[in-house]
């Protein structure tokens, strides 16, 4: 059975200016942030939906139904203006629906919620992606702190299952490649709260992969990146990163 994914994010545009001697001109470039899960997905049981951050002001679904069509939504490297503030709000000071309550409502009722790790995901770079104390933060399994968020690990990082018997970690045998960094968050204290894995204790031992429930619904944190920086080109070239994309996505659309 096919399931539907929407992964919203992972885009940015980069503004240049090149000097050379008196002259100087200017370039801007567009990128794309998830390539490697796209690959990953390609054929699978998953029907993935790509909205770039970009798109996303104004295309996210802004009722239920339109949310309905999906069985999960992945939010990786957006912040939580992208989705309050579309232009009928900061360019004409109209309402429109909080796109953050409907949400938290669309994983009550049993959608799948999954929020990766970037320098606009939990809390963020200069804690500018303010996802703290939003309806989303509230289905989520960890909490966002109130500051920059971000662990750098320039050295690499590998990763410490917590519990290889877990669906999720099934077939992940053996040593993860490295990682570069991870949004650092604080584990929600429930009984419906996993832990499958996090870093080593000398690198801080945060939280890298959490389960949740949420009403019917059921959210996952992954707190590292989608894919490259903060994703080392070993680790998303790994035969195990399209698995445990797939299992994430199994487990959090099981429900459904």
């Amino acid at each position: 059975m096919t399931k539907k994914v929407l992964l919203v994010g992972e885009s940015w545009v980069s503004s240049a200016t090149h000097y050379k001697g008196f002259d100087q001109f200017g370039s801007v470039t567009f990128h794309l942030g998830a390539e490697p899960l796209v690959k990953a997905l390609e054929g699978s049981e998953y029907e993935l939906t790509y909205m770039p951050a970009h798109e996303a002001v104004e295309k996210f679904p802004f009722d239920m139904a339109g949310l309905d069509a999906y069985d999960a939504i992945i939010l990786s490297d957006i912040g939580s203006n992208s989705l309050l503030l579309p232009p009928t709000v900061w360019l004409q000071s109209k309402t429109v629906p909080n796109r953050l309550k409907l949400i938290k409502a669309w994983v009550e009722k049993g959608g799948g919620l999954l929020m990766v790790g970037g320098y606009f995901s939990f809390q963020g770079i200069d804690g500018k992606a303010r996802w703290r104390r939003t309806p989303v933060e509230d289905v989520l399994p960890v909490t966002c702190l109130p500051y920059d968020d971000r662990v750098e690990m320039p050295e690499g990082s590998t990763p410490v299952v917590v519990d290889p018997e877990h669906p999720i970690v099934t077939g992940l045998d053996g040593e993860w490649p490295l990682l570069l960094g991870v949004n650092e968050v604080q584990l929600r204290e429930r009984s419906d709260v996993k832990l499958l894995a996090r870093l080593p204790d000398d690198q801080g031992g945060h939280p890298l992969l959490v389960l949740g429930k949420h009403g019917e619904g059921r959210t996952v944190a992954w707190t590292s990146d989608i894919g490259p920086h903060w994703l080392s080109p070993a680790f998303c070239e790994w035969e195990g990163y399209g698995r445990l994309w797939k299992n994430i996505l199994g487990w959090m659309t099981e429900t459904r």
